[in-house]
């Protein structure tokens, strides 16, 4: 099945590990040097204090993905790790990672 960018970013991505939504997807990351699919980008949590300042994306990798249906996208992340994904200027583990224009690097 053949699906665009664009398909996927009116489509919301909800976490089946406690059901929330994280948001649509802003962007995709791929393998510069193969063209293969790395992850999606969602928006970062944003907190009520910071609602004018721009909050860190969260990174969702492909293997995170569960399933794309016609309407959502079911992925699984550890809670713990979204928080500290919008939070921390760093990468905390695999399942859930910060990504910026500035620091991401394909590896």
């Amino acid at each position: 099945m053949d699906i665009s960018l664009n398909d996927l970013r009116v489509k919301q991505v909800v976490n089946i590990y406690d059901g929330k939504s994280l948001g649509h997807i802003c962007d995709a990351i791929f393998d510069e040097n193969y063209g293969k699919l790395l992850g999606f980008v969602v928006p970062g949590i944003k907190k009520f204090s910071n609602f004018f300042k721009s909050s860190n994306d969260v990174f969702i990798p492909y293997q995170n993905i569960c399933k794309i249906g016609i309407d959502v996208i079911l992925v699984e992340l550890i809670p713990t790790n979204i928080a500290q994904a919008s939070s921390q200027p760093t990468p905390p583990t695999i399942q859930s990672q910060t990504i910026t224009a500035t620091n991401y690097k394909s590896t």
